[in-house]
């Protein structure tokens, strides 16, 4: 990789999140920590506000925007073929808003680009397992809201043997586990934690309530818990 495309890359890393260590950048680069140092001091002359802070790592500056980039037509076939696998292991909210975003890719491709995707899509199926066909609901995004929020949830949740029941529930996070998503959220109700199913989800809404409980642990303690091997 030339010096002008891993400064391009290092711009795109550092706007994809709030802060990275340089430890990261060198790593992903496989640069010298006095190389990301240089590579920064560059972005700085170019006038492409990085700040860095303790023990957190360097940032671009609130504010600043990077016009729309174009993408290789090689990262839009591994797009393309992650929305075909979003048939699988997403509901209808994710895959609208993937769907979305991959048309912006689209929009910012050129005429012969968008005339090899469009060939590559007619000439592309996918044949999944049964229980594979797709979420029929909406609720991945709202949860994915919920968590990240912090907010508490009010859900009608159906069990396996078909009894209904009203439940709040702080939302930790989401595990995709045995073909099916799962939320494992904090129920008011039982006073403990609890693993819903958001297939058995019927109706969900987010009161805006701020989390009651301020200690749950993280969703990586729940993985060591569930009932299955994967």
């Amino acid at each position: 990789m030339n010096r002008i495309d891993r400064l391009f890359g290092i711009l795109t890393l550092l706007q994809s999140r709030k802060y990275v260590k340089g430890d990261e950048i060198a790593d992903r680069f496989d640069i010298s920590t006095r190389t990301v140092y240089r590579d920064i001091k560059a972005l700085n002359e170019l006038g492409i506000p990085v700040g860095f802070e303790p023990n957190k790592g360097y940032f671009v500056v609130d504010g600043y925007f990077l016009r729309p980039v174009s993408f290789s037509l090689e990262e839009a076939n591994a797009l393309l073929l992650m929305e075909n696998l979003l048939t699988g292991f997403a509901d209808k909210s994710i895959r609208r808003h993937y769907s979305s975003a991959l048309n912006k890719v689209k929009a910012v491709m050129r005429d012969s680009q968008k005339e090899k995707l469009e060939y590559l899509i007619s000439n592309m199926r996918f044949q999944l397992p049964r229980d594979l066909k797709g979420h029929d609901y909406e609720h991945l995004s709202a949860l994915q809201e919920a968590v990240v929020s912090k907010t508490v949830l009010d859900i009608r949740y159906c069990k396996a043997d078909g009894q209904e029941s009203d439940r709040r529930i702080e939302p930790v996070g989401l595990i995709f586990y045995a073909l099916n998503w799962h939320v494992i959220g904090w129920c008011h109700l039982r006073k403990d934690y609890r693993d819903f199913r958001v297939s058995r989800i019927i109706s969900l809404r987010n009161t805006g309530l701020p989390f009651q409980k301020t200690d749950h642990p993280s969703v990586s303690e729940f993985m060591k818990q569930l009932p299955v091997d994967y």
